[in-house]
């Protein structure tokens, strides 16, 4: 589709969801961007410290660290900062800060400072700069994003804009787990404002988030028989013979594209070299676009379950939801409408797409509350040693999320249901 069809398209849902004319007002704001360019070389030795703090989901001292570093500087902005108890055990603290304003909308910003990278990273990756390339854990997944949060936030006191009714910024612990330690909490804070900006990172080459796949999980576990592996084989029951079997089913589904993908992520089987496995699992990620695909994943795992090559071997299917999907909709439409509006005096093309990666912004649709996601900074190689940020995307990234916030700020979104 072209842009300036888009656009159009975009303009009128802006229309019908209340944001008016304002959506693709033109005009750089100079104040904002020298702001946004004189905050450059703070934002990036905030980001150095911690991307250098190993915070992987779980890991409680590196989160706590990382808060630490965190929670003063919104405190100095005159926030009312919380640090919330996780939801389940072995998690870290979130922190929830709040600034009360004298415009009309209340806006939630929602980060997560854990990583996939487990403790020990940092010493053999450190956080870097070549050229124009950033490196380290979690450099963009997510931590770019939250110091960006952050910096905005600055930035609006610094000029001294007050022109929202509230501005809350979540930065939250288990996201990449599914945020099994803050389900209640987002619940909660959604429903208390009027439109979600998350700070996932864009895509490459300058790209925010309008969909985003559902992510679920599908176990497989199965029973056998354990055996003397050298004595008495024919006596066990081998279940990762079995298992084996069972995942075949996989390769009955796409493992890429922008639709529906089944891939299997981990595997475990027996308990010494001479026995015969009497316990076997396997987990399947799967991503979805709606939630029916889900039923349909399963529904070829459960149908496998009923037969099995291995005799008196008993297979049991089950699923763990993750992230709901974010699909195309008119009010996410809507947002990034003004977002691309707000980036074009800059004599930049802001992209629109999605991905696979799930996120909280899902949880924003699901209950009725406009969202727009992937405004942190560009980057890519998520969740590998390869993860990078595009060091040239900091500056404007940073302008298009405080002007984004200025502009919702007096001209809030109307939830849709």
């Amino acid at each position: 589709m072209k842009t300036s069809t888009w656009l159009c398209g975009a303009a009128t849902a802006a229309m019908v969801l209340g944001l008016g004319g304002t959506a693709l007002a033109a005009g750089k704001d100079a104040k904002v961007w020298a702001a946004a360019e004189a905050a450059r070389p703070a934002q990036l030795e905030l980001l150095k410290q911690v991307v250098n703090i190993d915070s992987g989901t779980g890991d409680v001292e590196g989160g706590r660290k990382v808060a630490a570093l965190l929670i003063p500087q919104l405190k100095a902005l005159g926030m009312t900062v919380e640090s919330v108890p996780a939801e389940i055990d072995g998690l870290p603290e979130n922190t929830v800060a709040t600034l009360t304003g004298t415009g009309k909308a209340k806006i939630l910003l929602i980060g997560h400072i854990d990583t996939v990278f487990g403790p020990g990273t940092v010493a053999n990756w450190p956080f870097s700069i070549e050229g124009d390339i950033g490196h380290g854990p979690g450099i963009t997944d997510e931590k770019g994003g939250v110091i960006e949060g952050v910096f905005a936030l600055k930035i609006l006191n610094q000029l001294g804009f007050k022109n929202f009714a509230k501005l809350t910024l979540l930065i939250e612990t288990s996201e990449e787990r599914g945020s099994p330690g803050t389900r209640k909490l987002i619940d909660r804070l959604v429903h208390e404002h009027d439109v979600e900006l998350n700070l996932e990172p864009g895509d490459s080459p300058d790209v925010i988030t309008v969909w985003r796949k559902g992510s679920s999980t599908i176990d497989i576990d199965v029973k056998g028989r354990a055996a003397h592996a050298g004595v008495a084989p024919q006596d066990g029951r081998n279940a990762a013979t079995e298992l084996v079997h069972q995942l075949a089913t996989v390769d009955q589904f796409p493992h890429s594209g922008q639709g529906t993908t089944v891939n299997l992520t981990i595997i475990n089987a027996g308990s010494r070299y001479n026995i015969i496995p009497e316990n076997a699992r396997a987990q399947i990620n799967v991503r979805i676009r709606s939630k029916a695909d889900l039923d349909a994943v399963v529904a070829g795992f459960e149908k496998s379950a009923q037969t099995t090559v291995v005799p008196d071997t008993k297979v049991t299917v089950s699923r763990e939801s993750s992230f709901p999907p974010l699909p195309n909709n008119p009010m996410t439409d809507a947002l990034a409408a003004r977002a691309q509006a707000i980036y074009a005096p800059l004599g930049l093309t802001l992209g629109l797409g999605g991905n696979g990666g799930a996120s909280e912004s899902a949880l924003a649709y699901e209950a009725g509350i406009p969202a727009l996601d992937g405004l942190g900074p560009v980057g890519g190689g998520f969740h590998s040693t390869k993860e990078f940020m595009d060091m040239t995307s900091v500056t404007p990234r940073l302008y298009l999320l405080t002007k984004l916030i200025m502009e919702l700020g007096a001209s809030p979104p109307k939830p849709a249901r």
